[in-house]
């Protein structure tokens, strides 16, 4: 058996195996973490404001255009739906409501991608006919991109 650090691809006798990436591997471990840390913490009150840190925490690690976006989501998605509570989900930065992710900024740079992603768990009653977006592509949060991100908040917990 073979494997790489950039491709989860491993040799077998009966073909190769397409594993997890390194990426998908540390969001796991992320997720892991996190939920050990949630488990040792005291209060409902503890756990939110705990959660919320560690989100503005891992907001802060982002790359810079990143980082700035991240901040705008979270600024909007908090006034848009006071009910979504911040979380870190897979090391992500998500709001959750009841305890259940709805939505999450995913950073260009987790998965090496060309763009961030505003994302929305099925929980988000954004259902529209027999298809609709549940991702979009962030380049940059402008006051419209703020204003279409908090209709789709407040729409997806409605």
């Amino acid at each position: 058996m073979t494997s790489t650090s950039t491709s989860a691809s491993t040799s077998t006798a009966s073909g190769t195996y397409e594993g997890f990436t390194a990426e998908e591997r540390a969001a796991m471990k992320d997720h892991a973490e996190e939920r050990k840390k949630a488990a040792r913490r005291g209060s409902r009150a503890d756990k939110a404001a705990e959660a919320e840190r560690d989100v503005l925490a891992k907001i802060a690690e982002m790359q810079d255009s990143d980082r700035a976006m991240a901040e705008r989501v979270h600024a909007v998605v908090t006034a848009a739906a006071p009910a979504l509570a911040p979380k870190l989900w897979y090391g992500m930065p998500a709001y959750a409501l009841d305890g259940k992710v709805v939505c999450f900024f995913q950073s260009a740079e987790k998965f090496k991608a060309r763009y961030a992603t505003l994302g929305f768990s099925d929980l988000a009653k954004l259902d529209d006919g027999p298809m609709w977006a549940a991702g979009f592509a962030l380049t940059e949060v402008t006051p419209e991109v703020a204003e279409r991100i908090a209709a789709l908040v407040e729409r997806a917990v409605g």
